[in-house]
């Protein structure tokens, strides 16, 4: 290290960017990760507490240290905070598959993240949007190429919520919710994010565009008000036999709500279907979630009563009263699922995220009890089974079952086994190990991962939101059409994609989406000229103050009187803002270096000191002679 570098590293001194936007090979990313981690195993040697890396005066990761961790990037620094991540990915690795060293590899993670967190806020603000949206790619262990990803994306499916609740990243996610930002298929058909200013003249035509469907914001209003539209059909299509059970038509035609109900199904289907298989082609299995789950379920209940309502309207014989009765005993199974994923479609209100997350984590938690659950259910199964069998005759195994099951939900039938002792004392031990250890086992855990979201409630929220916007977005669709209008799209329009060339296959969209979206698109329009301009409008300026203590508003520090009091000889800056803040402690630095500043400012002093007496000394020691 030179004399210069050492220097500018000792002082805090921040290493100014490339002002050239350089993407480097995966070669070249994958070197730079390995140079990070060993970095950072030379960075923190021994375990070390996750809260004192990530306190804001944190005496590890300094100013210093991460002036030398920009300097090891080189020319690429605007790939530093997506290697760094990627760095975090590797320890975390490490430290799932190696419980020894768990807490030192668990360190050196969170070190990582809060490295990448400082350092995207040292960026200048112009380049934000390239530094978190640029995807990258790396060479994997296997020799292959990994998917592109940005640093966004990285810290997504990493659950990064230190990196992910910092203002830069909810910067660049308000800026991709609100379609300020938007995506852009480059020639190499990577996709890129470029500024929506850049791309529209401002006048309010330019605004009435297809392509802003595919702004998050309004894909979940859109969603909201198809999903209500969807509840309030469902609520009709399951009183039909109710109305019409004396209409002698009804076993051989369906009714209007019933048709509309399995359109609108067979459009969030193939929303489902489309949007998995974009997932696995661009993401990766950690994007699916327990609600991908929920969804499956019930757009496979919702297909077999279609299929068996179809079935009993064919059927000529007394059996389609029979696949009646059953279509719509299947279809009452669908009420608590679309209710339940009602959530996810206002996850977008921070209540209602927040209850989405604890769900979550719950549901993640209970894996363990509904692990040992499993284990004990099939052992003392089996003990009740073989008790039966020993007498040589046994009883339908859904009866003992049955019975766990009863005694598991704690309505146990101990008659059952009263002609029985051995019987009896084998249900005994199950009542016992199920509701006093394993039910209490599971509210410790719901207790626990309860805890664990309400502690850090804002950055898991800001973490879940960002995943919800980037979600939206990162299986890239030129074309949005939005449930139920998505059928439009496979039936009716995809086809051509075959037969026409790509620009007049985008000029066919750009006219049907126009007409089919008309009052959507209006609106979208006339809310972007006209409320989201905030230097015009007088609501926001009067709601919202500025920062007026920032160092962009100096007249706010040494502000002069006005008004009547202006010819009063009267002042307010009496003392000068700078001398104010001289007597401030410097909130910035831990106390440990605080105090090693002090004690380097009393060993400069000593040492003038000294040398001061030495001259003396000299001097004195020179007139004697």
């Amino acid at each position: 290290m030179s004399d210069g570098f050492s220097a500018e590293l000792g002082s805090g001194g921040s290493i100014l960017p490339p002002t050239k936007t350089t993407k480097p090979s995966p070669q070249t990313l994958t070197k730079l990760v390995k140079r990070l981690r060993a970095l950072t195993l030379k960075l923190l040697p021994v375990e070390v507490d996750p809260k004192a890396i990530n306190e804001p005066t944190s005496r590890i990761i300094t100013p210093q240290v991460i002036s030398a961790y920009r300097a090891a990037a080189g020319d690429f620094d605007e790939a530093l905070p997506y290697c760094l991540l990627r760095a975090r990915a590797e320890f975390m690795w490490d430290a799932d598959h190696n419980a020894a060293d768990y807490d030192e590899n668990f360190g050196r993670a969170i070190a990582c993240e809060v490295l990448a967190r400082r350092i995207v806020h040292l960026n200048v603000p112009e380049r934000l949007a390239a530094v978190m949206a640029t995807r990258y790619t790396h060479i994997q262990i296997d020799g292959d190429e990994s998917d592109p990803a940005s640093a966004l994306e990285m810290a997504i499916d990493s659950h990064c919520t230190i990196f992910l609740s910092s203002s830069e990243s909810q910067d660049v996610v308000n800026s991709l919710w609100k379609g300020d930002l938007i995506q852009k298929m480059n020639d190499k058909f990577d996709v890129d994010y470029v500024s929506y200013s850049e791309s529209q003249t401002g006048s309010f035509w330019s605004h009435v565009n297809p392509s802003r469907l595919c702004v998050p914001r309004y894909q979940n209003f859109f969603r909201i008000v198809v999903w209500l539209f969807f509840l309030v059909v469902y609520s009709q299509a399951v009183r039909q036999p109710v109305e019409r059970l004396a209409d002698p038509s009804y076993t051989n035609t369906m009714d209007a709500w019933e048709v509309i109900l399995y359109v609108i199904a067979l459009s969030t289907l193939v929303e489902d279907m489309n949007r998995l298989f974009k997932l696995l082609r661009f993401v990766t299995w950690r994007a699916f979630s327990f609600w991908n789950i929920v969804a499956s379920v019930t757009n496979s209940l919702l297909l077999a009563a279609f299929i068996l309502r179809m079935v009993g309207l064919h059927d000529n014989t007394d059996y389609s009263a029979t696949l009646r009765l059953n279509s719509f005993q299947v279809l009452s199974f669908v009420a608590p699922f679309i209710w339940m994923r009602l959530i996810t479609v206002f996850d977008g209100y921070k209540y209602v995220g927040m209850m989405q997350i604890c769900v979550a984590r719950m549901l993640q938690e209970s894996s363990i009890f509904f692990a040992l659950l499993s284990i004990l259910a099939l052992g003392f199964g089996q003990a009740m089974y073989a008790l039966d069998a020993a007498d040589g005759t046994t009883e339908a195994p859904s009866g003992v079952v049955n019975a766990l099951v009863q005694a598991l939900l704690q309505s146990p039938d101990f008659s059952r086994y009263a002609s029985s002792p051995s019987g009896l004392t084998m249900y005994y031990l199950w009542n016992v190990v199920t509701v006093i250890v394993l039910l209490n086992v599971l509210i410790s855990l719901f207790a626990s991962a309860y805890q664990d979201v309400v502690d850090d409630a804002e950055a898991q929220y800001l973490a879940f939101f960002a995943g919800k916007t980037v979600g939206m977005i990162r299986a890239p669709d030129s074309y949005v059409y939005p449930a139920p209008f998505n059928l439009i799209e496979t039936f009716l329009v995809s086809p051509f994609e075959y037969w026409f060339s790509e620009k007049r296959y985008a000029k066919l969209n750009r006219i049907i989406m126009s007409v089919l979206f008309f009052i959507p698109l209006t609106a979208i329009a006339f809310y972007e000229t006209v409320f989201t301009r905030q230097e015009n409008d007088w609501m926001t300026n009067w709601l919202h103050g500025d920062n007026e203590g920032d160092n962009a508003y100096p007249e706010a520090r040494d502000p002069e009187v006005d008004g009547s009091d202006a010819d009063t000889g009267l002042r307010i800056s009496k003392v000068p803002f700078t001398e104010l803040v001289k007597v401030f402690p410097n909130t910035a630095q831990s106390s440990e270096a605080l105090m090693l500043e002090e004690i380097r400012g009393l060993r400069k002093q000593l040492d003038m000191v000294m040398r001061k007496i030495e001259v003396n000394g000299k001097n004195g020691g020179g007139k004697e002679d």
